[in-house]
């Protein structure tokens, strides 16, 4: 990864966006977790964002990345917590990992030639009766944005017609999807979909960027995003969405 790249990432992550993003997610997946330790495979897991998170509660957690550097700073994230992680330096498709409770698959399956590949890819390391968390781009949200952000009301009729946008961030082209669709692939890999939450259903329509680094702004922010996460309709307007299934077989 380019060192450009790199700070690109560690500015995002450090944004009320990119905190909302992770404080989310492990919310929404504590719904699903016991008090018991399990093990837990975060694939294309990056720099511990949702790994350190899950094995300060205990988890023994694994991260594969092909990224070196994103590994270090996965390291660094998980010293200065006290924690440990796993840390596989591989290709998502070539860590021979298998028997985990739960595994974490966020934000990979829009950079997927084959949504329905990376899914299966994602459920075989993942024991039957295991966790199965995907997050992904929300298609429904691009003409939101174009429109309510942007006041764009050209681009966000072109957003209806395409599933394809770009990750300013990462420099990549990417995928959108809708949890519809996402679901019914999971269905019939066999692994039906349990929970349907929205990750940052009102932060990024909001063009005051300023405020939200305001701190009193942001918890007032990160309080209604949190009380929205899981209630209809927001996780179908929201920015992302993120999917639990329990794998059958």
């Amino acid at each position: 990864m380019s060192d450009s790249t790199m700070t690109a990432w560690r500015q995002w992550r450090e944004s009320p966006w990119g905190r909302l993003r992770y404080t989310l997610a492990e919310t929404n997946l504590a719904r699903h977790l016991g008090p018991e330790p399990l093990r837990v495979l975060d694939l294309a897991g990056g720099d511990g964002g949702d790994a350190v998170p899950l094995a300060l509660r205990g988890h023994a957690v694994t991260i594969v990345d092909r990224s070196a550097d994103m590994l270090v700073a996965a390291k660094e994230h998980a010293d200065a917590a006290g924690v440990a992680l796993d840390l596989v330096e591989a290709d998502v498709a070539e860590h021979g990992l298998d028997g985990f409770d739960v595994v974490l698959c966020h934000n990979l399956v829009q950079h997927a030639d084959d949504a329905t590949a990376c899914l299966a890819l994602a459920l075989a390391p993942l024991r039957v009766g295991g966790l199965l968390s995907v997050m992904a781009l929300n298609q429904r949200s691009a003409p939101l944005l174009a429109a309510i952000r942007d006041t764009d009301p050209v681009a966000a009729l072109a957003a209806l017609e395409t599933d394809q946008s770009r990750s300013v961030t990462l420099d990549a082209s990417q995928t959108l999807h809708t949890a519809e669709d996402l679901g019914d692939r999971l269905a019939a890999l066999g692994c039906p979909v349990t929970g349907h939450y929205g990750i940052r259903a009102f932060c990024d329509y909001m063009a005051d960027d300023q405020s939200k680094a305001d701190p009193a702004f942001f918890a007032d922010l990160e309080r209604l995003e949190l009380a929205v996460t899981a209630r209809p309709p927001y996780p179908h307007l929201a920015r992302l969405f993120q999917l639990t299934g329990t794998k059958l077989g």
